[in-house]
């Protein structure tokens, strides 16, 4: 396998390195993830083809990614930032609400976000985002800026894992054992 910067992923997207990580997951028994189908109904099919030209979403998306690791309820979304700042807006209150209930469940709740002028993946903690979320509602930034994330959250592509988050899961865990 390639590594992140070789010809052959050029082009690739941030759903497309998760998904290879998480097939390497499996194939290694570490974690069973599963990308969510966004619902939609179609409006238009090509009969020739039987493509789906014109179709809408059904109902708001809750997260990008579920399953488990080692036992341990998992689900995350995956987000891009072409800037230093992250606007909120980008993460939607019934997202909030799903995944607030999902940690109340015990699970695991975070996002994968992958700075593209940076060329840095970053994985947001569900708590840590929610801080930045309430500083919002409590009519502070409605925003964060990178350089109020901790770098040491930054993800670094390793042996055929592009987006290898399973070791922030594991220091996610450790740091509510602590709090």
């Amino acid at each position: 396998m390639g590594t992140w910067n070789s010809r052959g992923l050029r082009g690739s997207t941030l759903e497309e390195l998760i998904n290879r990580t998480n097939e390497k997951y499996r194939e290694n028994g570490l974690a069973l993830i599963q990308k969510v189908p966004t619902p939609i109904t179609p409006v238009k099919i090509e009969q020739e083809t039987r493509h789906i030209t014109l179709a809408y979403f059904d109902q708001k998306s809750t997260v990008d990614y579920i399953g488990a690791v080692q036992g341990i309820p998992v689900c995350f979304d995956a987000k891009e930032c072409a800037v230093d700042t992250f606007a909120l807006q980008n993460i939607h209150e019934h997202q909030v609400a799903f995944m607030a209930d999902f940690e109340k469940q015990e699970g695991v709740s975070f996002f994968i976000i992958n700075y593209t002028h940076r060329d840095v993946f970053f994985y947001l903690s569900f708590r840590q985002m929610f801080a930045f979320w309430k500083r919002a509602k409590d009519g502070g930034r409605k925003s964060f800026r990178f350089e109020e994330l901790d770098p040491s959250y930054i993800l670094k592509p390793r042996a055929g894992l592009f987006v290898p988050y399973l070791d922030m899961i594991q220091r996610d865990l450790n740091e509510r054992e602590l709090s």
